[in-house]
């Protein structure tokens, strides 16, 4: 019998949960359908929020060949094949056939090559889902010709309507009388993926024992330390460890950052990810209070790529010891937030004469450069002028947080700029 969790797979866009800003009114990928032309895109999100069932629900809709490969198992030869057939299954004027790659992020720079040509051409419709950010692992040439869609983590709404729709249509289940009598543990272990949530369900309906069914909160806490592979062992560690992981080094608790990383080592996670969340950590929770902290998770990160593994682990150790020993401070991180939002709301100011480019004649007659100070002629080779657009000409986005490596720069910040630094 198939899992419960494959037998409640959405068919069609409107039984489909979650990514409103997606497939709701309006979105994105409903629009696509709607008008009868897809084309290819890259869906990246966590485990369990409908990657999968969403580009099967696309080539149901758009009534075309749906071919699916997998990174683990696939090689360029059985890419040439699916093309290959996709080009002869292809009618005049129809819509090309849709092939869909799971974890395209394990595929090869070469596999990746081999689908330019068929995506360029239009002899295939690309869809590619991964849990990893495409712009580290999906190739440029193959990454410009798709848009890349987010998907977000199911919400406790969404979890909810999945959990009641299950016992409610699933044949297998309307056999039992099952109570919900409480469902905050099964939403906390699912961590967003319906996957996970409906591996859980079915868990606690088969270790029942029983046609009358009653899940409590203290029942799934039970059975799931009991059972800890039966939620998906690979989407726990991929996600809920490297959280604790990151949120320790944050937290300036070197034992519990090694520990969590420990966990991911013998669960056999890519040495890759640990080392990209632990230069990722350095910017964004470290940042200028430590400067030194970047250089040294870059140099982890090249490490581990030079020696492989097992002596990789020394090296990231030796990193997250020392950004969970090192102060804290995310301003630099804050301050690009601000500066994003900034952007979006504002839109494209005009950037001030002064610090304009003049290559030509005619800019120069226009004022391009006119009245630019030159820091270098100046005393501590500095002088006051504006930098930012006319609009903005006050704003702040950086704020310093005053560690001790910070607050030097702050210093000087104020020594330069005087009354804007003391808001």
């Amino acid at each position: 019998m198939e899992p419960l969790a494959e037998r409640m797979r959405p068919r069609t866009l409107d039984d489909y949960v979650g990514q409103e800003h997606l497939v709701g009114p309006g979105g994105v990928v409903r629009r696509m359908i709607e008008s009868g032309r897809v084309s290819s895109f890259i869906l990246w999100g966590p485990p369990g929020v409908g990657k999968t069932t969403l580009a099967e629900i696309v080539s149901s809709e758009m009534k075309v060949p749906f071919y699916t490969l997998s990174a683990v198992t696939s090689g360029v030869r059985d890419v040439r094949e699916v093309i290959e057939k996709a080009k002869s299954g292809r009618f005049f004027n129809n819509a090309s056939p849709i092939l869909f790659i799971d974890e395209i992020h394990r595929f090869s720079k070469s596999q990746q090559d081999s689908l330019l040509g068929a995506v360029e051409r239009g002899i295939v419709t690309l869809i590619g889902a991964t849990t990893e950010n495409p712009s580290f692992e999906v190739i440029r040439p193959l990454l410009s010709r798709c848009q890349v869609y987010t998907l977000k983590s199911l919400e406790k709404a969404d979890l909810q309507k999945i959990l009641d729709r299950a016992v409610s249509k699933d044949t297998e289940l309307q056999k039992k009388h099952i109570e919900l009598k409480e469902t905050d543990a099964m939403m906390r272990y699912s961590g967003g993926d319906a996957r996970k949530l409906l591996n859980i369900l079915e868990l606690m309906v088969e270790s029942a024992n029983s046609d009358d069914v009653v899940i409590t909160d203290k029942r799934v806490e039970e059975e799931l330390q009991t059972n800890p592979l039966a939620y998906d062992k690979k989407g726990e560690m991929h996600y809920d460890i490297i959280s604790a992981f990151i949120k320790s080094i944050r937290g300036s608790d070197p034992d519990a950052a090694l520990y969590w990383m420990a966990r991911m080592i013998e669960g056999g996670e890519d040495p890759q990810f640990i080392a990209r969340r632990i230069v990722i950590s350095a910017a964004e929770d470290i940042g200028l209070a430590n400067p030194n902290a970047l250089l040294l998770a870059n140099a982890a990160f090249d490490a581990v790529m030079k020696i492989g593994w097992p002596e990789g682990r020394i090296p990231l150790a030796e990193a997250v010891v020392y950004l969970a020993t090192s102060p804290k401070s995310n301003s630099a991180y804050m301050g690009i937030n601000t500066a994003i939002e900034e952007v979006k709301q504002s839109g494209n100011q005009p950037v001030p004469l002064p610090i304009r480019n003049a290559p030509t004649k005619l800019m120069e007659q226009l004022g391009y450069h006119d009245g630019y100070k030159y820091p270098h002629d100046y005393p501590g080779n500095f002088t006051p002028q504006q930098y930012l657009p006319d609009a903005l000409k006050d704003k702040r986005f950086w704020h310093a947080q005053h560690s001790p490596a910070e607050e030097k720069l702050y210093q000087r910040m104020l020594n330069c700029w005087g009354e804007r630094y003391k808001s």
